[in-house]
């Protein structure tokens, strides 16, 4: 099984670590009655997240697709990144109240709520595809191409079922 390296993770987490922490203080943060933070940090939170997804899914794809050079320490990294982001837990980021049309700037729609196992699911999945990718990021461009196929759909599959356009 894939292991990132500790020198891989840290700066995925400290990327993190540096969005949340630009991200948090800019609007105070309610607190739900449990004591944690309330939906709009929650919100901020899982788009924080979701953006990191995102700079890493761009990362690899623009390799796949040409649109720049392969490089497998890139790859390699991006794909551990993702490993340790889908690895993450993150069930404090979907707190109720945090739908598209409960609270501004949300986009996930009140049906992931609805079938939260399934949602679970998607994630689990994503999960595996990230390690799956980690597994051959490195190994030239070819692995990362035939990689990329489960890693979009697992994206994909979940935004269509539960992501507003």
């Amino acid at each position: 099984m894939f292991r990132p390296s500790p020198s891989v993770l840290a700066p995925a987490a400290a990327v993190l670590a540096l969005t949340l922490a630009t991200i948090a203080p800019a609007q105070s943060v309610a607190q739900s009655s449990d004591g944690t933070a309330g939906p709009p940090a929650a919100l901020r939170a899982r788009q924080a997240h979701m953006g990191l997804y995102q700079f890493n899914l761009m990362t690899l794809g623009a390799m796949a697709q040409g649109q720049i050079a392969y490089d497998a320490a890139a790859a390699t990294a991006a794909a551990s990144n993702l490993v340790a982001l889908s690895g993450m837990q993150t069930a404090a980021y979907w707190q109720p109240g945090t739908a598209a049309g409960e609270v501004e700037g949300s986009r996930a729609l009140p049906a992931l709520w609805e079938n939260i196992a399934d949602a679970a699911a998607r994630g689990q999945a994503l999960h595996e595809a990230a390690l799956g990718m980690a597994e051959v990021a490195g190994a030239g461009l070819e692995a990362l191409q035939g990689a990329m196929g489960p890693l979009g759909q697992a994206c994909s599959g979940c935004h269509q079922a539960y992501r507003a356009p």
